[in-house]
């Protein structure tokens, strides 16, 4: 594979088929590179801001600066369609169960969440109550309903079948939200009060359930009064266990998500530069941004497996950290981590370069095939390299299942 191709008009595949499924390992982890990278399809200096692969793993969908979205065939490798939303922006761009349908947010003009068709490139239904910007977007797992959350302080409950919220939470505070794989409980992260709440969703205008406030004690002996990050994304490992909080800042949270206990921090070692999406953004990263709800929502991800945490970064390049390895390895990972339900710093296994010309802003884990996407100036697809990893032989495909 060449790290360094540009995709434009290639044929290429990126995947093939191959009967066998290798497990994802640290080894193979290590060895994930950029198979090919597109810098053809967004307006020059504008960032993607958003990436979603289908429920299958077969397509990918971009919201971009630029007011477009690109559609891409995964197994190829294939930029499919390009669509415009000049009037009304793009952000959040999100496959419903549908691979030819998808919802997203609008930027400008309003603040209404809309349904098109990518068959025809028509409307299906517009989502209007939101009267500012919409910040967090979270389709079910298991139906057709979403949740939206916006900087309005409020969150909705929405069924892709009719136009009107099914239901509506007021919050004091820019929140973000997330479902569980179940689709029975969601969980919304307000910043106003560093505190994440977990609902029933058939008790949605209920109290919830657990409000867990998320407390670093690290970054109080750091500084008083410490520089809280701001929380930007929420997701359940896929069995439900964890919850994944993504900030702005330098660290990342995983919590027990029955609990609320926080299980890990996930930063660089203190000897090494800072990655938050909140730093500036050219060298050497010192001058702090405004941090900000909504700088990013989808830095941080969950590979299929719920062991691996994918991060992007201020600098452009990809952060893995193994959280969950197997009590084998654990202790020679991480010897001197705590006995489980007390906290640890977690520092990288790997750093991958990957996006030289500025921030890797949104990362997403294929969920059927061992395949990254990153984006931000450029948008990335990276595979694992078998041969190095000692997999497979060189004649050999790198088309495998992340289990």
């Amino acid at each position: 594979m060449d790290a360094q191709a540009t995709a434009s008009t290639s044929t290429t595949p990126v995947l093939s088929h191959v009967p066998s499924s290798v497990s994802l390992s640290p080894k193979v982890m290590a060895t994930f590179k950029p198979a090919k990278v597109y810098k053809g399809h967004n307006v020059p200096g504008t960032s993607f801001t958003s990436v979603d692969f289908d429920d299958r793993g077969d397509w990918l969908i971009t919201a971009g600066e630029d007011e477009s979205m690109q559609l891409f065939d995964v197994r190829t490798g294939k930029h499919q369609k390009q669509f415009y939303s000049k009037k009304y922006g793009a952000h959040l761009a999100r496959f419903t169960h549908k691979s030819t349908a998808i919802i997203y947010a609008s930027t400008k003009e309003n603040d209404d969440i809309r349904y098109l068709s990518l068959h025809d490139n028509n409307y299906l239904r517009y989502f209007k109550g939101h009267k500012k910007k919409v910040v967090s977007l979270a389709m079910s797992p298991q139906d057709d309903t979403f949740l939206s959350a916006a900087h309005d302080d409020t969150v909705r409950l929405w069924d892709l079948r009719t136009a009107s919220a099914q239901g509506l939470l007021n919050i004091a505070g820019h929140p973000c939200v997330a479902y569980d794989p179940s689709g029975f409980v969601f969980a919304v992260a307000l910043n106003l009060r560093s505190t994440i709440m977990m609902y029933d969703v058939k008790q949605f205008d209920k109290q919830p359930f657990l409000c867990v406030h998320l407390d670093d004690p690290v970054l109080l002996s750091r500084t008083f009064p410490p520089r809280v990050p701001v929380m930007t994304s929420l997701s359940f490992s896929n069995d439900g266990k964890w919850l994944l909080v993504g900030t702005s800042g330098d660290v990342h949270y995983v919590l027990d998500s029955f609990d609320g206990s926080m299980l890990a921090r996930l930063e660089m070692p203190p000897d090494q530069i800072a990655t938050g999406l909140e730093r500036a953004r050219t060298k050497p990263y010192d001058r702090p941004m405004e941090p900000a709800a909504g700088l990013s929502s989808e830095e941080v991800k969950w590979s299929p497996d719920g062991r691996y945490v994918i991060s992007g970064s201020i600098d452009g390049r990809l952060l893995i950290w193994d959280f969950n390895p197997p009590a084998s390895e654990g202790e020679a990972l991480y010897p001197n981590r705590p006995a489980p339900g007390k906290h640890c710093t977690l520092h990288p296994i790997n750093v991958l370069d990957g996006h030289p010309n500025g921030p890797s802003r949104a990362v997403a884990f294929n969920p059927r095939s061992a395949m990254i996407a990153t984006a931000g100036f450029e948008l990335s697809f990276w595979l694992p390299d078998l041969k190095e990893a000692g997999i497979v032989k060189p004649a050999e495909d790198a088309r495998v299942a992340a289990q």
